[in-house]
């Protein structure tokens, strides 16, 4: 069973473009090829109907990715995205259905008062879940999609009361990106927490939220999944790296500012994270026969 296609476009007046064009001049053959290839892109839509059965889908595989890496603390952790048909709401998990089970049908749409108004059998909300997402879906109108959930390496690292360095490749991409939201007052079930929490992440990718855990957006369910999966790995190797830096009494050695801000433009983008997480949602799909989508 073939994927969810992440390239053709569902608008039936387009066409495929060619991955290779005529010789530009100035160009030779293998530089003109490399130049005319064209790369996957998100899905288009001209019926919000449609595009919301299709994030729909894409949610669910989202939180079968979560569940495949350990994201589940017990009934903690929500992944939302803002519904295209009325976005004042958003998708999210239902309350104790674990990530490994969702569907699509399971997911449920809560509206800006934290009503459910839609959604599948369980329709139990998480406040917390609705108190932190509501608050960066209306102070976000570029976000699509939120992840929130408790890791063990972003929680672990997020006990130090400090941001990423940036030691690797990878880390480039939270570069001048991510915040410490440095206040916590037990679970997130106040509306002015929410706030403070969607004012401290302002205009960047990833929050870490101090004694609780990671927080990624997103301008596609896909790019706000990578960064929280890169995030977490990246919290991984840092506290690696400083512990054996440490037990010889060095330090890690640092990106240049020149050097991250160029490699930033490669892999941090919005474009990157939603081609990055690409291979996860295959993997998934393949490994699930599809069934996230029912």
């Amino acid at each position: 069973m073939a994927p969810p296609s992440a390239i053709e476009s569902q608008n039936s007046s387009e066409t495929k473009p060619s991955n290779v064009a005529p010789l530009e001049p100035g160009l030779n053959e293998k530089e003109s090829k490399m130049k005319a290839i064209k790369f996957p892109s998100p899905s288009k839509f001209d019926d919000p109907y449609k595009e919301r059965a299709y994030l729909k889908g894409r949610l669910a595989a989202a939180f079968r990715i979560f569940g495949k890496y350990g994201y589940d603390e017990g009934v903690a952790g929500h992944i939302t995205m803002r519904d295209p048909v009325d976005p004042t709401t958003f998708w999210v998990n239902p309350f104790g259905v674990a990530f490994s089970l969702i569907k699509a049908s399971d997911l449920i749409l809560v509206d800006h008062n934290g009503e459910v108004i839609d959604g599948g059998p369980c329709r139990l909300l998480n406040s917390a879940a609705y108190m932190i997402h509501s608050a960066i879906h209306a102070a976000r109108p570029d976000v699509l999609a939120a992840a929130h959930s408790h890791s063990i390496y972003g929680r672990a690292f997020c006990s130090l009361g400090r941001k990423l360095d940036t030691i690797t490749q990878d880390s480039c991409a939270f570069h001048n990106d991510h915040v410490l939201y440095e206040s916590f007052n037990g679970v997130v079930l106040a509306e002015e927490e929410g706030k403070n929490i969607a004012r401290a992440l302002g205009d960047k990718k990833a929050a870490l939220l101090i004694n609780h855990g990671l927080l990624t957006v997103g301008k596609s369910i896909e790019e706000a999944v990578f960064w929280f999966v890169s995030l977490d790995k990246c919290c991984q190797a840092q506290m690696l790296a400083d512990a054996a830096a440490g037990g010889r009494g060095g330090e890690t050695v640092k990106i240049g500012e020149e050097e991250a801000v160029f490699t930033y433009k490669t892999v941090g983008t919005p474009r990157a994270g939603w081609f990055s997480a690409k291979p996860l949602f295959d993997v998934i799909h393949k490994e699930t026969g599809g069934d996230y989508l029912e």
